[in-house]
């Protein structure tokens, strides 16, 4: 039998973030290394001549910093367990709000590392950039199922 060599679908845009967000709390440890370089060899079939791509790779394999990798872990802990969580939140006009999210998933874009969520108070599908995010309380307030398909920017969607 000959030996057929197969190319796996490239990873969707959610399993992306997935990924990601599993490597983002691992810290700089040597296992840490050997997955971020894993994740990069993921990457390998994509066209990074676009610069936006490739800041958000570089930013995908990058630490985080202890802190905000602290409040990362809270995050993925919230979205496995499916439960709303309270974020004091610094906006970009430095105001602080306590506010409670149905954490959906979290994607990275250029520089920065995102939460996407239902935010209660808003009444709506929000981003809020983990560098602003001041603390993560979890609660035990179920959240509703939220497919993250539908709250990934930065896709192709299907035309109707």
């Amino acid at each position: 039998m000959a030996n057929v060599t197969r190319h796996p679908a490239p990873l969707t845009t959610a399993e992306l973030a997935a990924l990601a967000l599993s490597l983002a709390h691992l810290g700089a440890g040597p296992q840490s290394v050997t997955a971020r370089r894993g994740l990069r060899h993921a990457f390998e079939h994509l066209d990074l001549d676009d610069d936006v791509i490739a800041t958000t790779l570089s930013t995908l394999t990058t630490p985080l910093p202890p802190d905000v990798a602290r409040r990362a872990r809270a995050v993925a802990n919230a979205i496995s367990a499916r439960l709303v969580i309270r974020l004091q939140y610094l906006d970009a006009g430095g105001r602080l709000t306590v506010r409670d999210v149905e954490p959906v998933t979290c994607l990275v874009h250029r520089d920065y590392w995102y939460l996407v969520g239902w935010c209660r108070m808003r009444r709506g599908i929000r981003a809020f950039r983990f560098d602003r995010i001041v603390s993560v309380e979890p609660t035990d307030v179920p959240a509703r199922p939220h497919l993250a398909e539908r709250y990934l920017p930065f896709q192709r969607r299907a035309a109707a």
